[in-house]
């Protein structure tokens, strides 16, 4: 795909070819994220001033914006340097004040003289009983008033950058914008009854009323899905780029599956059977997979993922599951450990801890497919490590496994099936916008024989009550953990906190019944210290972050989390899933310090009300906002400009499904309407993608 076309250029020029753009002014703007022209024009108003002319300022609420025609009459000069200017004015009906400070008399006498009858537009405020304008943002001479804007509207500015500025600029930008040819598929613009690329932008910066602001106003709609159309190209030419690279096909027969299911205590749920088919039918299939695998806590995606790995077993390759820490692969071992000897497969864990001999072994009995199974760190991709027949790799991914890392794993293993796993049931907007090039599927039931989880809001001030019921739970040879928050982005705080209660509970609770976990802790010392838990030698852990937390200690079942306010829904939701993983009653406390913010509150109580991870998640989309759901930087969470992932999360289904459509009619994006994409990928600065159509 040669380079950016011409039509395009004047969009990706220096700021300083824009209207009223000095040097000065340039190197202001990029705080504001405009980088190039393109980005000022997708930098739209976020609010509007009605400057339509009045009679008179008679009969105004105020404080309000008023333009209106006046007679000027006396002025009444500053007594001191600091003092105010004032010019009286009169109107149709009415008198007020124009004020000005610091200002020159010369100068005043000149734009407002006497007698003279002038067109002000700016903020009327009442002072003192009078009614007075501070530095009017226009003062004309009647026939030059229609320069004044009868709707203006207003951007966000940093310091520097006026409103004046900026519509100056704009303005000259919208009245050359080239014309494209239209990327949308001509029916579904119709049906929106969205307008054409450049009139969308000439609307949206020019909002005649409040509902030409909202999101679903036609031209902004248009112009969040052109962002999100751009988005879902670059993630299904990824896909596409993904699915050409050659897949083998993997057939399972069954019997290694068999002899799991038949050593269970219970029968997979409805979703868990689902799951284990999509994944048994992409993996039969010449393409490569590329599938996520979303689960709610407790919602039994090991076993989902097991069963996977097996149909690669099964037809005589092996499969490889990957954890982000040490830790959690370690947990995915534990995990794996008895389904392996049920099947009778050889499973094995490799981490950057494995050294010298111990590894060579290990790495030696991968490449003969002796070890049919493995589980390991990032350290499974480093260069001497050869598989003799890899089928299909798991990731858990923990939200740090973007489309990059999924193209670079797919290297690795020359036909590879990919699976990855998330805990975080995302919702349905998100997950299309961080996962959109892969096929979903979702488990939404829990394994029957788990109860429901008590989950109680306790105020910090109750914190003697909660250790007593700690102290109750122990004697009957119960296990807890107890969270505490992150404070400050400082560790050091968090490890003061940390520390604190833990002197604190071994106080109230006894020598050797707990134990700390921290992320300052040497990762051997941090071992040891979850062994012990985990062996239940200590019955109470105390825990900095959530990911130190992820074990699986059926024989745990009292959650404290400790300033629970602080905490992301999301992120409440994980750490109460750590109980709840055997047959007793378990309890989740939140503890709060009072007082509870409105949002605050609002959160605790939804977790109070549900143990759903899609509704709590959906919660949390609406009332934080994607970037901090997934904590942007790093989610590998596209920022858009326009597009707002809360309000129109319906548009970007659309535009995956429209986007692989399109591929699919148009591979290389060489008809009319394919060449109008390559445009929006260009303009959407989407190189990614046209790397991909190039290599394509």
């Amino acid at each position: 795909m040669s380079g950016r076309p011409e039509a395009l250029f004047p969009l990706f020029a220096g700021l300083e070819t824009l209207d009223g753009i000095g040097p000065k002014t340039a190197k202001l703007l990029p705080q504001l994220g405009i980088e190039r022209p393109r980005d000022l024009a997708l930098h739209l108003p976020y609010g509007l001033i009605d400057r339509r002319r009045r009679d008179t300022i008679l009969g105004l609420e105020l404080p309000a914006t008023v333009t209106v025609a006046v007679t000027v009459g006396a002025h009444r000069p500053a007594r001191s340097r600091a003092g105010a200017y004032r010019v009286h004015v009169e109107d149709a009906q009415a008198d007020f004040q124009l004020v000005f400070f610091h200002a020159r008399g010369d100068y005043l006498t000149r734009i407002l003289p006497v007698g003279a009858r002038r067109v002000v537009s700016g903020k009327l405020e009442l002072f003192d009983g009078m009614a007075q304008m501070v530095h009017p943002d226009h003062i004309l001479p009647e026939d030059e008033a229609d320069e004044i804007p009868a709707v203006e509207p207003v951007y966000s500015l940093t310091a520097g950058v006026t409103q004046k500025m900026l519509f100056k600029a704009g303005r000259g930008l919208l009245a050359g914008l080239p014309d494209l040819p239209e990327w949308i598929d001509p029916a579904l613009k119709a049906q929106e009854g969205w307008p054409d690329w450049a009139s969308a932008l000439r609307a949206a910066h020019e909002p005649r009323v409040q509902a030409d602001l909202a999101p679903t106003a036609p031209a902004r709609a248009r112009l969040a899905y052109d962002e999100l159309l751009a988005h879902q190209l670059t993630l299904a030419l990824a896909r596409a780029k993904m699915r050409r690279g050659k897949g083998r096909v993997t057939r399972g027969t069954g019997a290694l599956q068999a002899r799991v299911l038949a050593a269970l205590p219970y029968r997979l749920t409805g979703a868990q059977t689902r799951a284990v088919d999509e994944i048994a039918t992409d993996m039969a299939q010449p393409q490569r997979m590329s599938r996520l695998l979303q689960g709610d806590v407790g919602a039994g995606k090991t076993l989902v993922a097991f069963l996977a790995l097996l149909i690669a077993v099964e037809a005589g390759g092996q499969g490889v599951m990957m954890a982000p820490t040490e830790i959690l692969a370690r947990q995915h071992l534990e995990g794996l450990r008895p389904l392996a000897e049920d099947a009778g497969v050889v499973l094995e864990i490799l981490t950057g801890r494995d050294k010298g001999r111990e590894r060579e072994a290990k790495l030696a009995a991968l490449a003969r497919g002796d070890i049919q199974v493995l589980v390991g760190t990032h350290a499974v991709f480093q260069k001497d490590v050869e598989f003799h027949d890899l089928r299909l790799a798991i990731v858990d991914e923990q939200h740090r496994f973007g489309v990059s890392q999924r193209l670079e794993l797919g290297r690795k293993g020359a036909a590879t099936d990919m699976l990855v796993m998330t805990a975080t049931p995302i919702p349905r907007s998100l997950a299309l916008a961080t996962h959109g090039d892969m096929d979903v599927s979702v488990l939404d039931e829990k394994p029957p024989g788990r109860k429901p989880i008590r989950t109680a809001v306790v105020s910090t001030e109750r914190m003697d009550e909660v250790i007593a019921h700690m102290r109750g739970a122990i004697t009957e040879g119960r296990q807890c953990y107890w969270v505490c928050p992150l404070v400050e982005e400082s560790e050091l705080v968090d490890l003061t906190g940390a520390e604190d209660r833990f002197q604190r509970l071994r106080a109230a609770l006894g020598e050797g019944v707990v134990g700390l976990v921290h992320g300052q802790m040497p990762p051997a010392e941090k071992d040891a210290a979850m062994a012990r838990f985990v062996s239940g030698q200590t019955k109470v852990l105390v825990a900095t972050t959530v990911i130190e937390v992820g074990v699986n200690v059926p024989n745990a079942t009292i959650m404290v989390i400790e300033r629970a306010e602080s905490f992301g829904l999301a992120q409440l939701h994980q750490l109460r899933g750590r109980v709840g993983r055997g047959t007793a009653q378990s309890t989740c406390l939140l503890l709060y310090q009072p007082p509870l913010t409105e949002g605050g509150r609002k959160r605790l109580e939804v977790l109070r009300e549900t143990e759903d991870g899609f509704v709590i998640a959906e919660t949390d989309l609406a009332m934080r906002g994607a970037g901090d759901l997934i904590g942007t930087a790093q989610s590998g969470l596209p920022r858009f400009r326009v597009a707002d992932l809360e309000r129109q999360a319906g548009l970007m289904a659309i535009a995956q499904r429209d986007a692989r459509k399109l591929l699919a009619e148009d591979p290389t994006l060489e008809t009319p309407r394919g060449r109008a994409a390559r445009q929006l990928l260009w303009l959407m600065s989407q190189d990614e993608a046209i790397r991909l159509i190039s290599v394509g």
